[in-house]
């Protein structure tokens, strides 16, 4: 549903603007009640807010766990699913969050994919048809105070490969 409806909306908007605004305007991504606040044209680059707030305080005070996972949680595989295009298959694979203090303040999330990194995950698919690409990145306050650190592990493949890989799981069953 979601990329059909990006397929429409890139007649009025850049990329950028769709990854922006349709996350924010998302049901399930508002619930979060992380706000995306830029993404870069390229899509490489990517900074959410998670404002502290009545919706995702918890019991002493602090912005809620959960909601900190929740609203980095979708970013880079659909980074990586706009960057690489239709023939690629990205799935979240594995995550971990470590809490290292609680959020008492607004925090931040800066989502980073460099050239490099999108040039060996391209060069890996080819020699082995998939890969793991593994991503870190800090929570922080405005002033830089690491509040969680975040490891994400995202599964890439040639879509041709991908889809051939399950048919033949599903025959063995």
């Amino acid at each position: 549903m979601y990329q059909k409806l990006v397929k429409i909306l890139r007649r009025f908007f850049t990329d950028a603007q769709i990854y922006k605004y349709g996350f924010n305007w998302s049901s399930m991504y508002k619930r979060t009640t992380g706000k995306i606040i830029r993404v870069s044209d390229d899509l490489r680059r990517v900074t959410v807010k998670i404002p502290i707030s009545y919706k995702n305080r918890n019991y002493v005070g602090s912005i809620f766990g959960g909601s900190l996972f929740s609203t980095t949680d979708p970013i880079f595989m659909i980074q990586l699913i706009n960057i690489l295009g239709d023939d690629y298959v990205v799935w979240d694979k594995d995550a971990t969050i470590k809490y290292k203090r609680p959020a008492r303040e607004d925090v931040y999330a800066k989502f980073l994919i460099s050239e490099s990194e999108i040039t060996q995950i391209i060069k890996d698919v080819a020699i082995n048809n998939e890969t793991d690409f593994v991503k870190k990145l800090n929570i922080v306050t405005e002033n830089g105070v690491i509040i969680a650190e975040l490891t994400k592990t995202l599964y890439i493949a040639n879509k041709s490969y991908y889809k051939a890989k399950r048919k033949q799981k599903a025959q063995k069953k």
